[in-house]
């Protein structure tokens, strides 16, 4: 199961699904995958300065942890390949088109968008216009 790869296809059938939860960013200097488990992650990323998590807020806070910003999180439901070639730049366009933030995490079978939460309702309605949906 390889993924879709023809950007029109991707495009049409998007089918973004808002979560409910609110998530934040959190780095951690000198750790590793798998600190910090029980604050349940959604996604990490090692960069040379650290370990960031994605997490929910509710798991920061109750951590007492620091973050920056608030985010709701977006799953586009296509089984896009990770070879596909477009279907982030078309949806991040549009989503500046309409001054809208956006940080992208593609895993296997979706691409995962990480939008300011006050700004959750206007990006799913841009991409339902990038959709035709």
């Amino acid at each position: 199961m390889s993924g879709e790869t023809h950007l029109a296809k991707l495009i049409a059938a998007m089918s973004p699904e808002l979560s409910d939860e609110e998530y934040v960013f959190c780095t951690f200097e000198n750790a590793h995958y798998g600190d910090h488990a029980a604050l349940q992650p959604i996604a990490a990323m090692h960069e040379s300065e650290g370990l960031t998590l994605v997490v929910p807020r509710a798991s920061a806070e109750r951590a007492k942890l620091d973050y920056d910003a608030v985010f709701r999180h977006i799953s586009l439901r296509v089984h896009s390949s990770l070879e596909a070639v477009g279907l982030t730049a078309a949806f991040s366009s549009k989503l500046a088109e309409h001054g809208l933030s956006a940080n992208v995490v593609a895993g296997y079978y979706h691409d995962h968008i990480f939008i300011p939460a006050g700004d959750a309702v206007p990006a799913m309605a841009a991409l339902g216009e990038l959709s035709g949906a």
